[in-house]
């Protein structure tokens, strides 16, 4: 946990919009250095100026989270600027739908590279360089969050890839959270998931990279798109308040954070399949209007 976030500084993956940029803008107002990170050049740099001019101290990289020699290069840079980081917030994420059938190898490369690999190289570079400083400094204190979904604690049909990315990285955290506990007292962690709330996700295609311009979406990646932007665009909850619920998460020592704790009701379903043995609840149980037009929009030929 962190107590008092002025001249702290804090790693954002995924800073030009979403989750990313509301928690840098929350940084600035908290007197915090800002690394700020993103692989769209004009979103990185609209965000850097705006934190500029609210008075942050910024350092500002173009970095594909998934490349594991950038990551390095990003964490040699922050290291350089401002020394081992307080808060990591391992953010950046794109969106992806279709039966799981469906998706090419690249689509799983794609997709695992940015939400997985990329909360993999924050964790491995991060850690350890948090880890020397809290040895070195007994009052320091750091925090990492790594951004998963609901998504990734149940398991919704025709969102294969997104799904299997984001359980690996609530198991990654939760496994972070026990392996820090092993070592130190100094460094926490929390793993964020949120469920439908209007950020740049559902537009994730906008980063798709250029060897997969080729490749046609099928009928079911184009139908889970736009399911996927529908619920998106419609949530209620903003991505600032979401922002803030991290902040307080941080502070308190929270492990899980939540945009829609009421959507709890199915993990706990889907958790009593598991404990239970028994098959898989129908995920449109409690709106079977839905579940009917995604499987006449499925099976229509």
């Amino acid at each position: 946990m962190i107590d008092n976030f002025a001249g702290k500084t804090a790693v954002l993956t995924g800073a030009g919009s979403g989750f990313g940029l509301e928690c840098a803008r929350i940084g600035a107002r908290l007197g915090m250095n800002l690394v700020l990170v993103d692989v769209q050049q004009d979103a990185l740099e609209r965000a850097a100026v705006e934190l500029a001019a609210a008075g942050a101290p910024v350092l500002a990289r173009r970095v594909d989270v998934s490349n594991a020699a950038q990551m390095e290069q990003l964490a040699q840079d922050v290291v350089q600027h401002f020394g081992a980081p307080h808060l990591v917030f391992n953010n950046a994420g794109v969106g992806s739908g279709g039966l799981v059938w469906e998706n090419s190898a690249r689509d799983w490369e794609w997709v695992l590279g940015v939400n997985l690999m990329g909360v993999v190289h924050g964790v491995r570079l991060f850690t350890p360089l948090m880890l020397q400083a809290a040895k070195d400094d007994p009052a320091w204190r750091g925090h990492i969050v790594n951004t998963a979904s609901m998504a990734g604690l149940l398991a919704p049909p025709n969102m294969g890839i997104y799904n299997v990315s984001k359980h690996a990285v609530v198991a990654l955290s939760e496994t972070l959270y026990q392996d820090l506990a092993l070592v130190t007292d100094q460094v926490g962690a929390s793993v964020l998931c949120p469920y439908f709330v209007p950020t740049g996700i559902s537009q994730s295609e906008r980063n798709r990279p250029q060897v997969l311009a080729d490749e046609r979406p099928t009928k079911s990646q184009l139908i889970g798109q736009a399911m996927i932007g529908k619920a998106v665009t419609s949530g209620k909850v903003t991505a600032a308040e979401v922002a803030q619920k991290v902040f307080d998460a941080v502070a308190a020592g929270q492990f899980y954070i939540y945009s829609h704790p009421q959507a709890l009701g199915a993990v706990r379903t889907r958790m009593e399949d598991v404990v239970q043995a028994r098959n898989p609840t129908d995920p449109f149980a409690d709106k079977p209007e839905l579940g009917a037009q995604l499987r006449a929009a499925l099976r229509a030929q």
